[in-house]
Order: structure tokens, then sequence, then C-alpha cells
């Protein structure tokens, strides 16, 4: 992730990286343990976005759209519930029961979001906002995805000023963790 543009077109080439690590995911047979690292790189992946979204886009689409607090806060409920999915995730095999259905779970929610952020959110804010501050959010966000956590924490605070303040101190802990562990690293 980090791939350079306006907010819309590095969201947007989040969504398709995702998307991609969902259908390899798919083409996997069930139990194979290459579906539990594809589904930890995955993780990481939509943790870091979601992490950026929540520090930066849903602050602008609060101040820029109208009715953006409605837009804002169903986009974060619709966070919380994959990171509880993803929080599920995190502790299944491959060849557990639960790992094939806490995985198709997470791709329905991501997919229906997406089509919502792309369809509405994103539209939208084209619309309110000018190509510079687009292009200054865009900044912001491939910040923000450097330092945010890579694990799923869906007690922690998703509005700033809490969020800003504390992703950086877990997404280093995160990062530690996984370098110990070498998660996220097949």
């Amino acid at each position: 992730m980090g791939h350079g543009g306006d907010v819309i077109a590095e969201l947007t080439s989040d969504h398709e990286e995702v998307e991609e690590l969902f259908s390899t995911i798919e083409e996997l047979p069930s139990g194979d343990e290459q579906r539990k690292q594809y589904a930890d790189q995955v993780t990481m992946e939509l943790v870091r976005h979601s992490v950026a979204e929540e520090e930066y886009l849903y602050p602008a689409v609060r101040e820029h759209i109208t009715g953006g607090d409605a837009l804002a806060d169903k986009e974060l409920r619709d966070h919380a519930a994959a990171e509880q999915t993803m929080k599920d995730l995190e502790g299944c095999a491959a060849d557990d029961p639960r790992f094939d259905m806490l995985m198709n779970k997470l791709m329905t929610e991501i997919r229906a979001h997406v089509v919502d952020e792309e369809n509405n959110l994103f539209p939208r804010l084209r619309e309110a906002c000018s190509p510079e501050m687009l292009m200054e959010l865009g900044d912001k966000v491939r910040q923000a995805k450097k330092t945010a956590p890579t694990r799923p924490h869906p007690s922690a605070p998703d509005k700033p000023p809490a969020n800003k303040l504390l992703a950086p101190g877990a997404g280093m802990v995160d990062r530690l963790r996984d370098m110990m562990t070498g998660r996220g690293k097949s």
C-alpha cells in the first residue's frame, strides 16, 4: 500500500489490492495453510487502510459533505464489524472449521463496504473537495498507513484525536510482533 495520487486513487488502489488477495484465497482449497497466510496479509492491509481512513478521510467527509456525519458514522460501523471479524479470524488456523465461515463473512463485509465507498462516498467527496485538497488527503493517508497498526484492535478509538495519538504506538507494537513471528512475510 502506498500507491500515489489523490485520496480516492490511493484508496481505490488499496481496494483492488485487497480484492486480488481475496481472489487468491478463494482459489485455494479449504484448509490450505496458504489461505491463513493470505488472510493475515489481507488483515494487515485492511487494518492500515481503515486506520488511515478513520484518521483523515472520515473527518474530511464530516467537514465537506452535506450529511457527512451520518455517512462517516455508517462507514465507521462497517469498519467496526469488519475489524471484529478480523479479530475472530486472527485466532483461527486454516483448517479450523470457523476459518472459511469467517473469511467468507469478511469478504462479504469488505466487498459491500468497497461498493458503498466507490459508488457513494468517493463521488460525493470528489464533488465537494478541490483537487488540491484530495491530493493533500492522499498524502496524509499514505503517511498514516506507514505507522498504522497491522492487527485488528476492535476496542481502539476510531475518531480523532485519540486515534491519531494511539495508532502509531499500536502500529509499532504490531510491526514488532509481525517481525518476530514472520507474519506477513510470505
